[in-house]
């Protein structure tokens, strides 16, 4: 089932937004805390896996616009500006409304990244 909006409900709050407006999912325990472009934030109170079954059954196949690194993120791709695996920083950027996210994340979450991004841009040269 594909829509055009993500529902994420719990016992005290119902948020509806659009896919692309999500930037990243973050976890901290039991607590995922969603992430607008204009970082507006939504605390929940479910794990991350939780939040992303939510996420695949809601969007369907667009649920592919959203990457999980490692154990405390989500991540929507469109809005991947920098990864540096040394640092351990990812950068996430809104470019038309010139925000910037600067989360960390383990070098082997972002280096598993950035191999998978390298692989799509390489399919994307062939085509």
């Amino acid at each position: 089932m594909s829509s055009n909006v993500l529902i994420i409900s719990n016992t005290t709050e119902l948020v509806r937004v659009k896919p692309e407006r999500v930037v990243y999912i973050e976890s901290d325990g039991n607590y995922s805390t969603m992430v607008l472009h204009d970082k507006t934030e939504h605390v929940f109170s479910m794990n991350l896996a939780h939040c992303q079954q939510l996420i695949e059954k809601q969007l369907g196949k667009q649920a592919e616009m959203f990457i999980r690194i490692g154990k405390q993120l989500i991540i929507n791709r469109e809005y991947i500006c920098k990864v540096n695996v040394n640092k351990q920083i990812l950068i996430m950027s809104d470019i038309v409304l010139n925000h910037a996210f600067t989360l960390s994340a383990s070098k082997e979450a972002l280096k598993q990244l950035k191999l998978y991004l390298e692989s799509a841009i390489g399919k994307e040269v062939k085509l």
